[in-house]
This record gives C-alpha cells, structure tokens and sequence, in this order.
C-alpha cells in the first residue's frame, strides 16, 4: 500500500486529524489546524519524503508541508490557497471538498492563520509569521 494510502486509511479509519506515513513510519495527531505540523518541525523531525493526511489544510498547513518536505497529501478539506501553493511546489495532492477560503472554528471569519499567511510565499516566512501568530493568540488567552 502506497503511504498516501496508509495515510488517508488511517485519518478515515481512527479518527486522526493528521497523518504522516513514509513507510514503516507514521506520524499521528489529534490536534487541529498547524498544531499538528507545528509541533513536528519544532520538535525537528525529518520530515522529508512524508505523505500526509489531514483533515482540514489551509494556505499555512500547505506552506509548513512545504517546508517540512512532505512529497504528497491528502486534504478532506483544502481551500484555493492551499491548492495553489502546493501546485507552486509540485506537490500532488488529492482532496474530499475544496473551498475558498478556511473559515475560523466559529464560522464568523477567516481562519486566523489562513488569514496570517494570504500575502507569504515563503515556506520560511510563514513559519516566522505563523509562530507570531500563535504567540499573540496565545498571549490573548491568558488576558481573559
């Protein structure tokens, strides 16, 4: 089985929100949005030559597989954004349902890191801006 495969069977099948899957090995997590890649490049794996599955991808998601240097994905939701970045970058992908733009979890506005990312190209860029973001979003959390 291709890892795309393993990928997408095990995203479906468990319940994940994001799977990564280079032959023996899988990455696995239930957090949502960049969390999940987030995390791994921060924890500095190598990540290069990884499939993916995730349940939602957005421009950010997108421009952090890019930098990760994931081969191909799969997306049960990917917006226009995402496409065209990993289109940019050769990346195949397949994907459930497309949409504009990713909307916030209140479904009142944009995604905050679809919306952090619109104007970045840069794979690098975006992670700077996308740690930021998180900072501040972070940083507003525990004001209230």
């Amino acid at each position: 089985m291709a890892d795309i495969d393993v990928a997408k069977q095990l995203l479906k099948d468990c319940g994940y929100k994001c799977v990564l899957a280079k032959g023996d090995v899988i990455r696995i997590s239930e957090k949502r949005g960049v969390a999940p890649m987030m995390e791994f490049i921060d924890a500095g794996m190598d990540l290069k030559g990884f499939s993916a599955a995730d349940k939602v991808v957005g421009k950010a998601v997108a421009l952090l597989f890019v930098l990760a240097g994931i081969s191909e994905v799969y997306a049960d939701t990917i917006s226009s954004h995402a496409i065209a970045v990993l289109e940019k970058h050769n990346i195949p992908f397949s994907f459930n349902t497309s949409v504009e733009h990713i909307i916030n979890r209140f479904g009142d506005g944009l995604c905050p890191m679809e919306e952090t990312t619109l104007d970045i190209d840069d794979p690098q860029e975006a992670y700077e801006a996308i740690c930021a973001k998180l900072e501040e979003l972070n940083a507003q959390i525990d004001i209230d």
